[in-house]
């Protein structure tokens, strides 16, 4: 990680306008937050604190209502292979191999279908599934499929990867895993990441900091660093009781703040139970 500012919001506003008769919504209002090049920033927050909507102005796939939204200094005003997003539900093509997969992005930017396909074997390497390459994602369990679409995002070479709750439909031996490859990834690529997660003791693993977000008009609610050294383990205690003073420090139960759905409960179960 350097000092060097690669994404930058300022007093970001997005309202989404009434529809029928639905009222306007307000999912996000005067956010102000700064990355710097090969952060890894974890957001939590309740539900409706635009975590999701964060990540889609980011991503430019939706414009800021108000304030600015800047990657290198520039302004976001639409998708780009600089930024790329690993969604919830691995959003693989079933019609395609776990190789033309990984490959679909390279071959929409231009690259020739050889080289492409030679670009997405050494992802499908780097994410352990050399073996798999011809497969389909109906052969493939959840875990390999996320997996998929975490080479998809690492053959573009992004700056900035983005995640929005990659992990939620994992059982808690697969989502272990893979934060361990996602934050070998990280530390090998150099990457700047904005993890979403409902999870906080996931948020404490895998983060530099913590962005706490609570529903308009509230807004930003805490950011804490993670002081932890690297690479984490999970038994270290120290984990817990930085996990549980974040908590507390926020007023009470992380499950009462941010809407926790009781499979996050169940989530956070299973991790200690694993542990």
């Amino acid at each position: 990680m350097t000092n060097d500012p690669i994404l930058e919001l300022r007093q970001v506003r997005k309202v989404f306008p009434e529809q029928g008769r639905q009222e306007a919504v307000v999912a996000l209002d005067g956010l102000d937050l700064i990355l710097n090049a090969g952060e890894f920033v974890a957001i939590v927050g309740a539900s409706g604190s635009g975590k999701s909507t964060l990540v889609d102005l980011v991503a430019g796939f939706t414009q800021p209502t108000s304030g600015t939204v800047t990657v290198k200094g520039k302004p976001v005003r639409a998708p780009g292979p600089d930024r790329v997003v690993v969604f919830q539900d691995h959003a693989v093509f079933p019609w395609y191999t776990a190789l033309d997969n990984v490959a679909y992005g390279l071959r929409r930017q231009g690259m020739r279908r050889r080289r492409a396909r030679e670009r997405a074997r050494e992802a499908l390497c780097q994410v352990g599934l050399q073996d798999f390459a011809h497969a389909y994602p109906a052969a493939l369990s959840g875990g390999m499929r996320q997996r998929v679409a975490l080479a998809r995002a690492l053959v573009l070479r992004p700056d900035i990867l983005l995640l929005d709750e990659p992990f939620a439909s994992l059982d808690a031996v697969m989502r272990s895993r893979l934060q361990d490859e996602l934050t070998g990834l990280w530390r090998q690529f150099g990457w700047t990441v904005l993890f979403v997660t409902h999870i906080l003791t996931e948020a404490v693993y895998l983060a530099d900091r913590v962005v706490v977000l609570d529903r308009p008009p509230s807004g930003l609610r805490a950011i804490e660093r993670i002081g932890l050294p690297r690479p984490r383990n999970r038994l270290d205690a120290r984990l817990a009781e930085q996990t549980e003073e974040l908590r507390a420090r926020m007023g009470g139960s992380l499950d009462t703040f941010n809407g926790e759905t009781q499979a996050g409960q169940r989530q956070r179960q299973e991790e200690r139970y694993y542990a």
